[in-house]
């Protein structure tokens, strides 16, 4: 679906602030949406006449039924279809009206609101819902649509949207969750039945009517500021266990300003649930913390043994041993200073590079490890076999693709690590250039401990595949299935 301003591109002349006035008015008009029980749709003029108009957003209301099951973004009408829009950009007014937009609807209020920035005038805001017949508004209903006439004006002579506000985050209040209507005295003219509750929850009982919000015990610093800058304000606040949000939005009534309107949200139990996470993030780092430590003293504890054996055999099965404890123990390590169970695996690859190289690797037997590409961040349960499978054939390329009486040994002998991400797959690639398998070499087949390793952790743990030929030396494929993360 096409942005806002890709229609808006295709279609009118609006641009740069005056683009940027509309984008404010369709990231702020779900509380307008709310307050009138209407939908809102956005017209603006298509370019070159003012007998078409294209309809740049549309906004359900959350309190009442929508008029329009499909989505009007992206329409265009001419002034037939909709005279009161067109009327309404004529004349820079508010235009009140019914209109049956199609045979098969029945007749809808329409109310047509001039969007002006700058003094100019940029698009027409219409208000649209079903005739109430026969039925008197209640007390909230009849506040709620005075609040909303309030916005509209402010819409007509471009006080609203705001310039710059503060950026509302996903649990900023809306106008379901509670309302405190303010006067320009900043004394509560309204509340809502949800506002009254969540007040009451934090041990405020009194009558609201008529009295300040700091004469409820509330801090009202948010209420001052938002009147004295004329823009609204968002502030968290805590009485005890209860945990409420408050945002102030000013009422202006050109020039000055004329009262505020105070959306209330209880957000305690998303704050104990962010505590909670919070805590059990904490655990798990501290888990693999721990898991670390441990496998960094069994590292430890082998290499002692190693240092009494006697053995060339047992040295080298214990030093082997020692380097896959640590790969996996650079997993541990990295998860630990994560913030989720998911890990940036070239933070891992570099370090098992250097980890071989110290290892294997002297003056008298030189070889350059290099790593390109990006794996991205994987999940533990891929990174550790991963991590095991790499030092296994780091290793195995280091002590067999360059011996010493190589026929004819390259000038610069290196490894070559290459991490590549495909849709839906890792492939990692280990080349070397070195003297290549022996002929009819199968890694089906192999029985040395370390590729037996690397064929059981790669098509059973990790469920992919591996293959190894000559490519002037040996390359080693892996290609290992990644399940694209979940975003919640």
């Amino acid at each position: 679906m096409a942005s806002l301003a890709e229609i808006a591109r295709s279609y009118t002349k609006v641009e740069g602030t005056a683009l940027a006035h509309l984008q404010r008015l369709i990231a702020a008009w779900g509380l307008l949406a709310d307050f009138c029980f209407s939908d809102l749709l956005l017209f603006v003029p298509v370019a070159g006449g003012e007998s078409e108009f294209v309809i740049l957003g549309q906004m359900r209301p959350t309190t009442s039924q929508t008029l329009y099951r499909e989505d009007q973004v992206g329409r265009v009408v001419d002034d037939v279809e909709r005279p009161l829009v067109a009327r309404a950009w004529r004349l820079g007014q508010i235009v009140d009206g019914e209109n049956k937009l199609d045979p098969q609807r029945e007749r809808s209020r329409i109310q047509c609101i001039p969007v002006r920035w700058k003094d100019a005038l940029v698009g027409v805001m219409t208000r649209e819902s079903v005739p109430s017949v026969g039925r008197r508004p209640g007390e909230l209903e009849r506040v709620y649509i005075e609040i909303f006439d309030r916005f509209a004006r402010m819409i007509a002579t471009g006080e609203f949207p705001f310039g710059a506000e503060d950026i509302e985050t996903e649990d900023a209040p809306r106008v379901g969750d509670g309302v405190l209507l303010l006067d320009e005295f900043a004394r509560v003219e309204y509340a809502s039945p949800n506002a009254v509750s969540a007040l009451h929850r934090i041990g405020i009982h009194s009558n609201l009517e008529g009295a300040r919000l700091s004469e409820l015990g509330l801090d009202e610093s948010p209420v001052r500021v938002a009147f004295a800058i004329g823009l609204p304000i968002t502030e968290e606040m805590e009485r005890g266990p209860v945990t409420l949000i408050l945002r102030a939005i000013p009422l202006i009534e050109h020039p000055k300003l004329s009262g505020a309107v105070v959306l209330l949200r209880d957000v305690s139990e998303l704050r104990r649930r962010d505590r909670l996470l919070i805590s059990k993030d904490a655990t798990i780092r501290e888990v693999h913390h721990r898991v670390k430590n441990n496998l960094q003293t069994i590292s430890a504890l082998l290499r002692l043994q190693g240092r009494r054996m006697e053995s060339p055999e047992a040295i080298t099965a214990i030093e082997e041993s020692v380097r896959r404890i640590r790969s996996i123990a650079l997993v541990h390590e990295t998860l630990s200073r994560a913030s989720g169970e998911e890990v940036e695996f070239n933070e891992i690859v570099r370090p098992l590079a250097r980890m071989v190289e110290e290892g294997l690797l002297s003056p008298d037997h030189p070889v350059r490890i290099t790593v390109d590409g990006d794996a991205g961040e994987l999940r533990a349960e891929v990174a550790t076999p991963l991590a095991v499978v790499l030092t296994e054939l780091l290793q195995n390329a280091v002590q067999h693709a360059f011996p010493e009486d190589a026929v004819a040994p390259p000038a610069d002998p290196q490894v070559r690590v290459t991490i590549e991400q495909q849709p839906g797959e890792l492939v990692v690639r280990v080349h070397d250039n070195g003297v290549g398998p022996p002929p009819g070499f199968s890694v089906d087949d192999a029985t040395s401990l370390g590729l037996t390793i690397v064929r059981a952790l790669v098509t059973t743990e990790l469920a992919g595949t591996i293959s190894m030929h000559t490519d002037d030396g040996t390359l080693v494929d892996l290609r290992i299935p990644v399940l694209p993360r979940v975003v919640s």
